[in-house]
């Protein structure tokens, strides 16, 4: 009989996820909140906690990095990210996948990439290189950069599930892992991904365009296309303060010893013990939102229309409801878990990676896919070095179908018709650059997380 029981509730854990998927958006959260109803008033089953820790966390970087955008600070972010890139043209393929990671690393969001998109294309075909290549690596890396950045929605979910007692594992520690891994990943991946298509002179579609007078030849001379964007010194200073917070978590992160004593225990008996960083993360965003809107003096009414803030509050609302619902089944039947997906794990362990890689195909959200996985693979007492190295790399599984807003528009930037959304799930610009990507990070980070963890 609870054999039974655990299959019919699966299924209704599945099923929530199925249904969200389909409603996308916040529907994932009301999915997630129904099958929580299910599970309690059908099955009987003791409520799970809501992700407190980590909705907070959320909101706190929602809200910094929504003041920032509101002063300017992501445009100024994207000017020098820009620069960056075209200062290395023939390696574009390399140099905007690095940047467009390490700016949404440091953003906690892979919006910054949109305005970069016309760039890099402009880029890449006036230096002769087909654009779908850079295009491509830059979306799906951007992917990879949440597993390291200290403020992403992903992060704080992370965080949030193994700083607990019973782990000690901090945000340093992970992400000493995955940055390594995605930056190795990304490295690999564009050997890979520039020798993906036939080159613009081979292509017999884009020579058929330009014949066509749709655009002219590849011409390294005249002006470049830039971000529709306009860097402003307070967007400057937006982004400087923002950045400095960042840094300031890491340094709380690297030196235990600078943060403030609180109750705890120490060796099992009532001591000091320092401040854990899930209240540091959230303290620090406030305080950088604070800054800015005192230095940049964005308008605060403007706020909630801002692009970063919707989509943080998108994600904030399904990971509420999905991950109340997975606490609840974990709750219920984390022996049973433990002891069955325990064993195919210590046999298997790539089986936690294709787990993550999975459920951000389905839902196309990093944090969500962490609420869901990542429990499972904590009771199954995968080693938390290997466990945040296979994470990070199964990040670029939100991009396998070609279903997000960044690889629509990245199709739409690319005026050579290089870049494809294709027709079949599997026949487009995206697929082999996801998979490359995410086998050659998860390799990387499970021997980072092996060597450190």
């Amino acid at each position: 009989m609870e054999a039974v029981t655990f299959i019919l509730e699966l299924l209704v854990v599945l099923g929530a996820i199925i249904m969200g998927t389909r409603s996308s958006g916040v529907g994932l959260g009301l999915w997630g909140g129904t099958g929580v109803a299910i599970l309690v008033f059908v099955f009987r089953e003791p409520v799970g906690s809501p992700p407190v820790d980590a909705l907070l966390i959320v909101l706190s970087v929602v809200l910094a990095s929504s003041m920032m955008q509101a002063a300017g600070g992501i445009d100024w972010m994207v000017g020098v990210a820009a620069k960056l890139i075209s200062r290395s043209p023939k390696q574009i393929t390399l140099v905007a996948p690095l940047v467009s990671f390490l700016f949404s690393a440091g953003a906690g969001t892979s919006n910054i990439l949109y305005p970069l998109l016309p760039v890099i294309q402009d880029l890449s075909y006036k230096n002769n290189i087909r654009p779908s290549r850079p295009l491509s690596l830059s979306v799906v890396a951007t992917g990879v950069a949440l597993a390291c950045s200290p403020v992403s929605a992903a992060m704080a979910a992370m965080v949030t599930l193994t700083d607990a007692p019973a782990y000690g594992y901090e945000l340093i520690d992970i992400v000493k892992v995955t940055f390594p891994a995605a930056v190795v990943g990304i490295v690999l991946a564009s050997f890979v991904v520039s020798r993906l298509g036939k080159d613009i002179a081979d292509d017999p579609e884009i020579q058929a365009r330009i014949a066509a007078g749709k655009f002219e030849a590849p011409k390294q001379d005249g002006p470049l296309s830039h971000a529709d964007v306009a860097p402003t010194a307070k967007g400057r200073n937006a982004a400087l303060i923002f950045l400095g917070g960042v840094l300031v978590i890491v340094i709380f992160g690297l030196f235990k010893d600078l943060r403030p004593l609180v109750p705890g225990l120490v060796d099992g008996a009532p001591g000091q013990v320092p401040l854990a960083m899930t209240p540091i993360i959230e303290i620090v965003m406030f305080v950088v939102g604070t800054l800015i809107l005192l230095v940049a003096r964005p308008k605060v009414a403007e706020i909630p229309t801002m692009t970063v803030f919707k989509a943080g509050m998108v994600s904030a609302i399904a990971l509420f409801g999905l991950a109340w619902l997975t606490d609840t089944f974990l709750g219920a039947h984390q022996q049973v878990i433990a002891d069955t997906v325990g064993g195919w794990v210590g046999n298997w362990p790539w089986i936690f990676a294709l787990g993550i890689f999975l459920v951000c195909v389905l839902t196309t959200s990093q944090s969500t896919a962490t609420r869901t996985v990542v429990p499972i693979g904590l009771a199954a007492g995968i080693p938390l070095g290997l466990l945040s190295g296979m994470w990070a790399g199964a990040f670029a599984g939100i991009y396998l179908l070609p279903t997000n807003g960044s690889q629509i528009a990245a199709a739409n930037f690319d005026y050579t018709g290089s870049t494809k959304l294709g027709t079949k799930l599997v026949d487009h610009s995206f697929f082999v650059p996801t998979l490359v990507l995410a086998g050659f990070t998860i390799i990387a980070g499970a021997g980072f997380g092996l060597l450190w963890g």
